[in-house]
């Protein structure tokens, strides 16, 4: 007999239409046979599972764990440190305590951040966990890390990034030796900050392919498999890539509602267009891994409606499924050794 996964840890209260839009999202993951508990305010979140609702073998994979806290999106992420109840701590507790396989949160992204990093604890060889973004391009996709979890770094942490985009590149896009980049205003080595001249001669010494200084232009060329960036810089692209994604899709469908010949072209071109639209919707995508971290920990945008969290959620499985918190964490612990082998050998020669 096949024993079932432990179910993915939900912040029901988290994000701009939570509870509603969180367990709409559940449900509809449950209902394509994942299981899920959702963390939040029970009298708020119970009702909204109305059985009448909901097939038998639905409410069944639905659970909910209540939590009396929540950190709102408008308070500092550091109210996390006196909100033991908290919504996404206690998803972070579950996963920590083997109750859970990984937790979803589309709240304040600086607390899911320190609930995940404080509470789960991170991979050893890992000061920064770093949000892993996924950029299509003609090929496949580029992984852009840090995409929001850390604003102001050091050259050790962007190396880090590098590290773990590197291995989740490998793990996800299938890339034997992915390319990794350093995204800066340009591609010669003097070009950037003080902190991306710095970072730029400590990633020739990874043992990564790495292929230099890239551009904002390079995200969505396929020149790169990883770009890594600190989280200011990459949640500007994040969000400016989501914005135009979204007034491509409202440009496309009004230019073709405007005529009668676009109206029938539509319909002609409706798969195409699904197509289109699923490749550069983030919903589509649902929500950013947290790498470095000992568990999956999946963090969507604050706006996410139903379908982001379900998406959420999927990925979620995927990745606790796949063990790539493991593999991340083995392949993170191989490098160093070998590090420290080469600087032993460095110093007795």
């Amino acid at each position: 007999m096949v024993e079932r996964p432990l179910p993915i840890a939900v912040d029901a209260m988290g994000g701009d239409y939570a509870p509603r839009a969180v367990v709409d999202g559940a449900i509809e993951a449950a209902e394509g046979g994942l299981d899920v508990v959702l963390v939040g305010d029970r009298p708020r979140v119970e009702p909204m599972l109305d059985p009448s609702r909901l097939t038998p073998v639905t409410r069944q994979r639905l659970r909910v764990h209540h939590a009396a806290q929540v950190v709102t999106m408008e308070e500092r992420p550091v109210a996390i440190r006196t909100k033991q109840d908290a919504s996404v701590r206690v998803c972070a507790r579950l996963v920590r305590d083997g109750r859970a396989s990984a937790m979803v949160s589309a709240g304040n992204t600086g607390a899911a951040v320190i609930a995940a990093k404080t509470v789960i604890g991170t991979v050893p060889g890992v000061d920064r966990p770093a949000l892993a973004g996924l950029f299509p391009n003609p090929n496949n996709a580029t992984v852009v890390l840090d995409v929001g979890a850390n604003v102001g770094v050091r050259s050790q942490h962007l190396r880090e990034f590098a590290v773990m985009g590197h291995f989740y590149a490998q793990e996800i896009l299938g890339t034997p030796s992915p390319r990794v980049g350093l995204l800066s205003i340009g591609e010669e080595q003097s070009k950037g900050t003080e902190l991306t001249r710095e970072v730029f001669e400590v990633l020739q010494s990874t043992g990564l392919n790495f292929v230099g200084n890239v551009e904002g232009r390079d995200v969505f060329r396929g020149t790169v498999d990883v770009i890594v960036c600190d989280g200011f810089v990459g949640n500007v692209l994040l969000k400016t890539s989501e914005s135009l994604a979204s007034f491509l899709l409202t440009m496309v469908r009004d230019t073709l509602r405007s005529s009668w010949r676009g109206r029938l072209g539509a319909l002609l071109a409706r798969p195409a267009f699904a197509g289109f639209r699923d490749r550069i919707d983030w919903a589509e995508t649902g929500a950013a891994p947290l790498l470095g971290v000992k568990a999956g920990c999946f963090i969507g945008h604050g706006s996410s409606g139903p379908r982001a969290v379900a998406n959420a959620i999927r990925r979620a499985r995927e990745f606790a499924d796949a063990g790539l918190d493991a593999k991340i964490r083995d392949k993170i612990a191989e490098l160093h050794d070998r590090e420290k082998l080469h600087l032993h050998a460095a110093a007795d020669a």
